[in-house]
């Protein structure tokens, strides 16, 4: 992204605190003004002491200052005076500066409140190909470490770059009306220190990036080994794990340390390149008042100033590392921001109310790239009818849910309900009539009665209750000790794979959408519970359109209508008893498992007759 772009960002991001950024900005300019009067105070002091008779080369701007402090006679007698106004001044140049800071810090946390604002609403409205593409830990790092930086930015950075600059305007005209030659001193080595704070900024910058990227790896990992805890344990993968985490680690830390070796080499020469910068202007100075060409004062006003205002130039290193760090994380957060959403229709339709839905899919078509998922998929599911999809992994049974939630959108033909293209649909209504149990039900990290009515906030105990025993889990529940405010932990983990598919059962029955979706949604429960669950879902038959994926035939041959898919197209239609009457893929499969469910019968009556 051009450089360009990145600063438009920041300036617009700031939309709606700029006004405490002026305020900053006014008390930052009255702040430098009052602290930049200090040394000149000082120093006139100090020349009024020293030189006792007035110089008529004394510079105009001491004597006005003198002026201001009372006259030579009067200060000469009165020095308290000066320590007075030094006192005043250097006070109200630190409040300046405190309401400076505090603008800036009150309107950095309200840009970077608005930006997390906006990353999360926009990572709402991502399609699930952008999620599938990313890293969750790299997007996790921006969301957080990434913000995190751009906070500094703007609460830090931005402040002390422009301080920066305003110590050096101010001071620039005030040295030339006190001597210009010694100005030129006083700036001579500033272009060195300037140029290798710009050297330095530009050989970090890019490492940044790379130590953002690693950092997001590095968070992928730790976030997949907390994820799949239970499959590390199990498969005694620990020593695995620890080795690949240390492999990212070293990375991480070799460009950290690659980073530190800069900065070492650039604070050392910047502290250096500042003290010569100094002594320039004290062995100067000395030999022009030995000379009589310079009055002690003004060389006093000049260490001060000089002081002043090269140490926040040295510090410019520091601040234009950062910036350049803060930079990179604009442009990473830039990415996400930028993204394509998913679309909703300029004029979209509505659909009728009613209690089920007609679904019709029309020569439907899906393509990654050039590879083609599903081919001329097309079969209508009447009102309140079940219809069934069967297939070998890959099959394309799970993108046609996807395809019917518009997680994805058809490259071909066109998916409708009740005769409306669900492309002129928005995708809030769309899903709103659909209630799904995926293939990997995610459960949060609530209590059990929370996450059943997650879908319809406003149910009451004895809804949630009802659909618990239809989905054969209100037993489990109650044998809990707090049973439905039972906290299930983060996805669910104090469940069973069965359970966890159960109350997500429960949660789709509760919304009591016009469309069930059950993908392979009753794989982790046993054949017992299964026939419950399917039984209470026949008594709903007509109550809701309904599509169901699974493997085992048991759970298909009720439905109406019966999908089987191989390599994305269908193969076979029909209902159990008419596909099992012919040769083909569902044959075989209902003779397999007809034969290893008879084998298996034979051997717990045989184990049976033995132990009795």
């Amino acid at each position: 992204m051009p450089i360009d772009s990145k600063w438009k960002i920041l300036f617009d991001l700031t939309r709606g605190v700029r006004h405490r950024y002026l305020l900053a900005l006014g008390a930052m300019v009255a702040g430098t003004l009052l602290l930049y009067m200090a040394p000149l105070i000082v120093g006139t002091t100090v020349n009024n002491i020293v030189d006792i008779a007035p110089s008529k080369d004394e510079p105009r701007l001491l004597r006005v200052m003198i002026g201001i402090l009372g006259g030579h006679e009067w200060l000469r007698a009165h020095l308290w005076v000066a320590s007075i106004w030094l006192f005043t001044t250097t006070v109200l140049g630190g409040v300046c500066m405190f309401v400076s800071q505090r603008a800036t810090a009150t309107a950095a946390e309200g840009v970077i409140r608005k930006l997390r604002i906006a990353l999360y609403d926009q990572l709402q409205r991502l399609p699930l190909t952008w999620h599938a593409s990313v890293q969750t830990g790299d997007t996790v790092q921006r969301c957080t470490s990434d913000v995190e930086t751009v906070r500094l930015l703007y609460s830090n950075e931005l402040i002390e770059i422009t301080r920066a600059l305003m110590l050096l305007l101010v001071a620039i005209p005030l040295m030339l009306m006190l001597s210009p030659f010694m100005t030129l001193v006083a700036v001579s080595l500033l272009p060195v220190i300037v140029s290798s704070a710009v050297i330095f900024f530009k050989r970090v910058s890019g490492s940044f990036k790379k130590m953002d990227e690693a950092e997001g790896e590095m968070t992928t990992v730790l976030q997949e080994n907390l994820t799949g805890i239970r499959v590390v344990r199990a498969f005694a993968r620990q020593d695995h794990e620890k080795k690949k985490f240390g492999e990212k680690n070293h990375t991480h830390a070799a460009l950290h340390l690659r980073l530190f070796k800069l900065m070492a080499y650039f604070w050392s020469s910047s502290d250096l390149l500042t003290f010569i910068q100094l002594s320039l202007v004290l062995l100067v100075g000395a030999y022009r008042i030995r000379t009589g060409q310079l009055e002690v004062g003004v060389l006093v006003t000049f260490i001060g100033y000089v002081g002043m205002y090269i140490w926040p130039i040295r510090h410019m290193g520091r601040v234009l590392t950062d910036t350049g760090k803060s930079i990179v994380a604009i442009g990473r957060i830039h990415e996400v921001l930028t993204a394509p959403r998913e679309t909703d229709p300029a004029s979209p339709q509505a659909l009728p109310a009613a209690s089920d839905r007609r679904i019709v899919f029309e020569n439907v078509g899906y393509k990654i790239g050039e590879k083609p998922i599903l081919e001329d998929i097309s079969f209508t599911v009447e009102p309140g009818e079940t219809l069934a999809l069967l297939g070998p992994s890959g099959s394309g049974k799970t993108t046609i849910i996807h395809l019917l939630l518009r997680l994805y959108d058809a490259t071909a033909g066109k998916v409708t309900i009740d005769g409306i293209d669900i492309a002129n649909l928005k995708r809030y209504d769309v899903r709103n009539e659909i209630g799904v149990v995926l293939q990997e039900p995610f459960l949060y990290g609530k209590t059990l009665a929370q996450n059943i009515s997650i879908g319809r906030r406003e149910a009451n105990l004895d809804e949630i209750v009802q659909v618990s025993q239809m989905a054969h889990i209100h037993e489990s529940i109650e044998g809990f000790d707090k049973k439905y405010d039972t906290l299930i932990g983060e996805r669910g983990v104090t469940l069973s794979g069965g359970q966890r598919q159960r109350v997500a059962i429960a949660r789709a029955l509760l919304r009591d959408s016009a469309i069930l979706v059950l993908d392979d949604a009753l794989s982790a429960v046993d054949t017992h519970t299964e026939s419950q669950i399917l039984e209470a879902l026949k008594r709903r038959r007509g109550k809701q359109t309904t599509l169901l994926i699974a493997h085992r035939l048991s759970t298909l041959r009720h439905a109406d209508q019966i999908l089987v898919l191989e390599h994305g197209k269908i193969v076979q239609r029909g209902t159990h008893a008419s596909l099992v009457a012919v040769d083909g893929m569902y044959r075989r499969l209902w003779q397999i498992q007809t034969a290893l469910e008879e084998d298996l019968k034979q051997e717990l009556e045989s184990d049976l007759t033995v132990a009795k």
